[in-house]
């Protein structure tokens, strides 16, 4: 969480009523009427020539007690702290939005030899394929920030090289630290599908998003693309696919299975021949597939109330040893 400084935060009261109770005890002193309390008397025959032997003078009013200021001034503050913690002070800053995962993203990447070709310009470098897809890739999965992106790698077999995580960084580091022959050497593009199906199977987030990147054609060994898509299409997968190369080379891309795969699942073909076409590429999808944002309002706060508790208590042992000290002084000064 953001660390939010006093200057970014307002005061507040979670049960700013509670306030009004701090008056009740002035009201009840200034408008209640005084207690009266009765006592015994023993009536005497001589009574009244017992007040003239002794001269004291019999009161015809009530027996009224002295206050102690100090010992109602610190109750009253005792109780005053007490209402103000039950109202709940407190410093709350600005909602902070947190972002919640919206969509499964799953990059599904072709690592067959072919990829290994040196026929990229990247920032005037010459790299392979694979190569300049890794270093582009890059910025397209940071700017993922709402989805759970994993990533499969493909060739005569797949694999799972990172289950689908919010965690962009491991992601750009295991894609970044994988190779050209890892998966065998030729392309099973029904097989990636299908592995695919499987890693989207266990998760319960509806928006469901394949990129299947390839430079090659189905080697026909295995699950038939054409029928993994079908399934996928069934699944509410939708599967983005991108050929990488020239479809008229020697190691040319098959464009119309391609794109059959992805247009029968509701979404779109790109080609990239080169890095600016491939940038392009991901620039499109971002705005096919824009980041959603489910968000929830997080907002910070500093609780207060154990201030003024502390306080109250610290009075309240004050008090307590002053009418200690009192009592026994006032034993003191009978004895």
């Amino acid at each position: 969480m953001q660390d939010f400084g006093f200057d970014n935060m307002n005061f507040e009261w979670s049960q700013a009523w509670i306030l009004v109770f701090i008056l009740l005890p002035p009201l009840v002193f200034f408008f209640s009427p005084p207690m009266r309390q009765r006592s015994k008397a023993i009536i005497h025959p001589a009574f009244n020539r017992l007040t003239q032997i002794s001269k004291i003078k019999p009161s015809t009013k009530a027996w009224v007690t002295k206050k102690n200021v100090i010992q109602w001034t610190l109750t009253y503050i005792v109780y005053v702290l007490i209402v103000v913690a039950t109202g709940g002070p407190k410093f709350v800053g600005v909602p902070e939005k947190k972002i919640k995962t919206a969509r499964n993203f799953l990059i599904t990447a072709d690592l067959s030899f072919s990829m290994n070709t040196k026929d990229w310009q990247v920032d005037n470098k010459k790299l392979s394929r694979w190569h300049a897809v890794q270093k582009i890739m890059v910025n397209f999965i940071e700017g993922r920030k709402s989805d759970r992106i994993g990533l499969i790698l493909f060739a005569s077999h797949a694999y799972l090289q990172a289950p689908l995580t919010s965690d962009r960084n491991s992601i750009m580091w295991l894609l970044e630290d994988a190779e050209v022959g890892m998966a065998g050497q030729m392309t099973n593009i029904g097989d990636a599908i299908a592995y695919g199906m499987k890693v989207f199977k266990n998760d319960t987030i509806k928006q469901k998003v394949m990129l299947l990147l390839t430079d090659g054609v189905d080697s026909g060994i295995g699950t038939n693309p054409l029928d993994a898509s079908s399934i996928a299409k069934e699944d509410s997968i939708k599967i983005y696919t991108l050929g990488i190369g020239d479809p008229s080379g020697k190691d040319k891309i098959d464009e119309k299975t391609l794109t059959y795969i992805s247009e029968s699942t509701g979404a779109k073909y790109f080609r990239a021949m080169d890095s600016e076409q491939l940038k392009k590429a991901y620039k499109a999808l971002n705005e096919l597939e824009p980041i959603e944002y489910e968000t929830s309002q997080i907002k910070p706060e500093i609780l207060l109330y154990p201030y003024p508790l502390a306080i109250a208590l610290i009075i309240s042992f004050i008090l307590i040893l002053y009418l200690v000290i009192l009592s026994r002084l006032k034993a003191a000064k009978n004895e």
